[in-house]
C-alpha cells in the first residue's frame, strides 16, 4: 500500500462504515498473526458457541485459519489469502481475529488494498491485529478494535456483559452516538487456556477502585476527531514500513493507545521509542485528543510514572492543553470495550465524557 485513500493534506479523512453484523451474519475467523488456536481448540469452540448465543453470528474458519502454528508461520501469503478470501466471498459478512501474536507485519507485502476498499467489511481484533486494523483505515474503511475470538469472546464461563454491551453498540446495533463507560470490574489474569476443564469456570473479577478508574490527565476544552491507534508495541513494528499511515491520516485524530502483556516500562512508552517519536513525526502536534488504556501488569507507581511521562512529552510537543483520559478498558484487559476506529470521538473534560459516533 502506497497511499491512504481516506486522507489528503487539505481535507479531513473520511471512512466508509461497513455493514453491521447482526443475527445471521457469517463471520470469518482469521488467524492473521498466529496458528496457536490449534493448541486450544476447546476454547475456539467455546468462542464460536458464545458468539452465536450472544449475537447470532455464525463463525466459520477461513481456509488456512486452523492449519497450525508451523504452517502459518512459514506462509504469511496464506494468511493474507484468508483475508482476501473473506473480503471477496459474498456469503461472508465480517471478520474476527482468532488471536494476536507478533508478526502480522509480515503480511504487508501480500495485502491488496484495492480489495479492502472494494469490499468494505467489518474486521474485529486487537493487539497484533493493529497492523490489519490500520490497513483498513488506510484504505478508507472503519475497523473495530475489540475482543478476539480466543480472548474475551471465549471468556471462561460466558461472555462478560460489559464486553457484550460494548460490542453491540460499536458494531451490531443500529448506529447511534454512545458514551464510553468505565467497567465496574476487571482482571488481567486467569487459568491456562490449555486447561480444558477450566473453560466453563468463571474467572474472578476485581471491583474497580477509584485509583484504578479513569483519570483525566489534562485539558479543559472539548475536542473531537476520528479514532486511530492500537497496541503501541505493534505500532512500533509498523512504524517506517509502507503500512504506516500518512501524516494526513493522523491529522486531527483522537489517538487510542494501549500496551500489551509484555509490560513495556513507563519510560519506554514516554521517551525511548514511542511518544517522543510521535511528537517528532508531528502526530502529537496534530492530534485532537488521547485515550490511554489501562496498562496491563502495572503497579500504581508505574501507572503514576506513565502519566507523568505523558504530560511531560505533551508539554515538550507544545500540547499541554490536549485532552487526555487514561485507564480506559480497551486492549489487553478484561472485560474490554470495542472502539470503532475511523469513527468520530469527542472528549469533554468538563463533563468527563467520551462520546463515540459509530
Amino acid at each position: 500500500m502506497t497511499t491512504d485513500a481516506s486522507a489528503s493534506p487539505t481535507t479531513p479523512p473520511s471512512f466508509v462504515r461497513p455493514p453491521r453484523l447482526g443475527p445471521g451474519s457469517r463471520v470469518a475467523a482469521l488467524s492473521l498473526s498466529s496458528g496457536f488456536v490449534t493448541e486450544v481448540m476447546h476454547r475456539y469452540r467455546a468462542g464460536v458457541r458464545q458468539v452465536a448465543g450472544a449475537f447470532g453470528w455464525e463463525v466459520v474458519p477461513a481456509p488456512n485459519a486452523l492449519r497450525g502454528p508451523d504452517y502459518l508461520a512459514a506462509h504469511p501469503q496464506a494468511r493474507a489469502d484468508d483475508l482476501h478470501w473473506a473480503l471477496t466471498q459474498g456469503d461472508i459478512h465480517g471478520m474476527v481475529s482468532v488471536i494476536g501474536g507478533d508478526d502480522s507485519v509480515r503480511l504487508l507485502p501480500h495485502l491488496d488494498p484495492d480489495l479492502l476498499r472494494a469490499h468494505p467489511k467489518a474486521f474485529l481484533g486487537f493487539s497484533d491485529s493493529t497492523v490489519t486494523l490500520t490497513q483498513f483505515l488506510r484504505a478508507g474503511v472503519m475497523a473495530y478494535h475489540g475482543p478476539a475470538l480466543l480472548t474475551d469472546l471465549a471468556e471462561n464461563g460466558g461472555l462478560h456483559p460489559f464486553t457484550v454491551r460494548g460490542l453491540r453498540r460499536a458494531l451490531i446495533d443500529e448506529p447511534a452516538p454512545f458514551d464510553l463507560e468505565p467497567a465496574p470490574e476487571w482482571t488481567a489474569g486467569g487459568p491456562d487456556w490449555r486447561d480444558e476443564a477450566a473453560q466453563e469456570v468463571p474467572r474472578t473479577f476485581t471491583p474497580v477502585s477509584p485509583a484504578e478508574g479513569w483519570t483525566w490527565l489534562q485539558g479543559d476544552a472539548p475536542a473531537q476527531g476520528h479514532l486511530m491507534g492500537g497496541c503501541l508495541e505493534v505500532l512500533d513494528m509498523l512504524n517506517g514500513t509502507p503500512g504506516w499511515p500518512s501524516p494526513a491520516l493522523w491529522r486531527g485524530a483522537v489517538l487510542a493507545l494501549e500496551t500489551s502483556e509484555d509490560m513495556p516500562p513507563p519510560h519506554q512508552v514516554g521517551y525511548c521509542y514511542w511518544l517522543r517519536n510521535y511528537a517528532a513525526q508531528g502526530i502529537l502536534g496534530a492530534a485532537a485528543g488521547l485515550l490511554l488504556a489501562r496498562p496491563r501488569g502495572y503497579t500504581p507507581e508505574m501507572t503514576a510514572e506513565l502519566h507523568g511521562w505523558v504530560r511531560r512529552v505533551l508539554a515538550e510537543a507544545g500540547r499541554p492543553e490536549l485532552p487526555v483520559v487514561a485507564g480506559l478498558e480497551f486492549g489487553h484487559t478484561s472485560p474490554q470495550l470495542t472502539l470503532p476506529l475511523g469513527a468520530q470521538a469527542r472528549l469533554d473534560p468538563q463533563a468527563r465524557r467520551v462520546t463515540i459516533w459509530p
